[in-house]
């Protein structure tokens, strides 16, 4: 039967994890086994120290000594970064990150969200529809990016079984890598003790979407990704079907620049928008967090008549390789944040307490943290429309019921300025359901291209172009 060697009975006992030890003695031989593999990962210094922070107070951004963000607009000229960005991707550089992580849970959905069908015709899932304009961008530009997608304990293996059942959607396996974010232990909010979930199994959790960065580091992703040519990272999540993959346009636009960190941003809907907002610090980029944004700073008037806090964060980000090596190298390594949950857990006499309060302590990364450590940065304004639809919510905003209509209305934008007559309502909607593959067209000007040689007489039913 296994057994705790002596050095890691010490440190539990010296970080006052001395249940840890009372727990092991009514555990059978593979209950040790799991609880055994989850302590040896554990760095229990740094859980002592992140724990004795658990009163100190979010430190938020003097308002004050913020200045306006300076954003490239959405109709800037592209041509010259279009040119600059299509170079990038035929000559391999690029590399894509896909953050999916999390399961449907808002959704009502107990599988990885990257399963959920939300196309609005064939009910492609997000996999699916992020897949195939991975396989489009190949064939466009004859070299197709490494996809590196991460999962975590919970989504990791029907991932992977998934795309292998799809036959992973005409992408060439070996051009994709399944990787696991970290996971960091709940602790009792009172005592600092590690929580139990079940018998021989701490309560553990994701690290955080910072997570990624870290988890790209420690298990030798960088320095494949250097192996095989890629200078950028583009980095995109899961619930957004609408998102502009590798754009090359946001590639040039990098590029050009020499940016560590290139990002993009929407206009919020209002100033109570549930949603970070960039913002510019003494020459520094830096996300704020909506729920530390109080209401009367969220509502400033901007110099240009917007909202001051009007640069919506859709989570779209580029990323240098060499930027990546730089702040996931370094010993103090990306911050954690402390967060107050409510966590069920076994007592000690083996029943599963479920608390009415907050109880528990949890600790994140956020993959912002890494903006204000950028000596170059870019932030690149687009169209919530045209690129952000994301899936969160099982009714109301960004629910699957507005994802969809947001395709069907970027599907009618395309059609129409190809001068295909697309029939609406009072509204200006398209009243039959539309959806483009994009393994038939990447862009409206591909649709272009493809449609002004076949699609001459008005649309009377449901459309699907393939």
């Amino acid at each position: 039967m296994p057994s705790i060697a002596d050095d890691l009975r010490e440190r539990l006992q010296s970080h006052g994890q001395d249940h840890v030890l009372r727990v092991w003695e009514r555990l059978g031989g593979q209950e040790r086994e799991q609880l055994l593999d989850q302590l040896n990962t554990l760095d229990l210094d740094l859980i002592r120290r992140l724990y004795g922070q658990r009163d100190r107070a979010a430190e938020l951004p003097p308002f004050k000594r913020l200045s306006p963000l300076p954003v490239i607009p959405a109709d800037a000229e592209s041509g010259p970064d279009r040119a600059a960005g299509e170079e990038e991707l035929r000559r391999g550089r690029v590399g894509l990150v896909l953050v999916a992580g999390g399961q449907g849970t808002r959704l009502g959905f107990n599988h990885p969200k990257g399963l959920y069908p939300v196309s609005p015709v064939t009910g492609k899932t997000l996999f699916q529809i992020h897949a195939e304009k991975v396989l489009a961008l190949g064939r466009r530009y004859g070299v197709t990016p490494p996809l590196l997608i991460m999962t975590s304990d919970a989504t990791h293996d029907a991932t992977r079984d998934f795309f292998a059942e799809q036959r992973y959607f005409g992408l060439d396996p070996a051009g994709i890598t399944f990787f696991r974010q970290g996971n960091m232990p709940a602790v009792d909010l009172e005592s600092g003790q590690l929580l139990f979930e079940a018998p021989g199994r701490l309560a553990l959790s994701p690290d955080g979407h910072g997570g990624t960065l870290t988890a790209l580091a420690s298990q030798g992703l960088l320095t494949k990704l250097r192996e095989r040519g890629i200078t950028q990272v583009f980095y995109f999540q899961v619930d957004n079907p609408l998102v502009r993959i590798a754009d090359p346009i946001f590639v040039g636009q990098h590029v050009r620049a020499n940016a560590e960190v290139s990002s993009k941003v929407v206009a919020k809907r209002s100033a109570t928008e549930r949603m970070g907002v960039l913002s510019c610090l003494d020459g520094r980029c830096l996300i704020i967090e909506y729920s530390d944004l109080p209401e009367d700073v969220a509502n400033w008037p901007g110099p240009d008549g917007r909202l001051f806090f009007w640069a919506g964060n859709p989570a779209i980000h580029l990323f240098s390789l060499d930027f990546l090596e730089r702040v996931t190298g370094t010993a103090e390594g990306l911050p954690f944040h402390l967060a107050r949950k409510k966590v069920s857990y076994l007592a000690e006499n083996g029943q599963t307490i479920k608390p009415e309060k907050e109880n528990a302590l949890k600790f994140e990364h956020f993959i912002f943290d890494v903006l204000p450590l950028a000596d170059r940065w870019l932030v690149v304004e687009t169209i919530r429309e045209q690129e952000f639809a994301p899936l969160k919510n099982a009714k109301g905003e960004d629910s699957p019921a507005t994802a969809r209509d947001a395709q069907v209305a970027l599907a009618g934008d395309w059609l129409t300025r190809a001068g295909v007559a697309v029939p609406r309502d009072g509204e200006g909607r398209s009243i039959h359901p539309l959806e483009i593959s994009p393994l038939f067209a990447l862009d409206a000007e591909e649709l272009a291209r493809r449609a002004k040689d076949w699609l001459g007489s008005p649309i009377t039913g449901q459309l699907y172009l393939a």
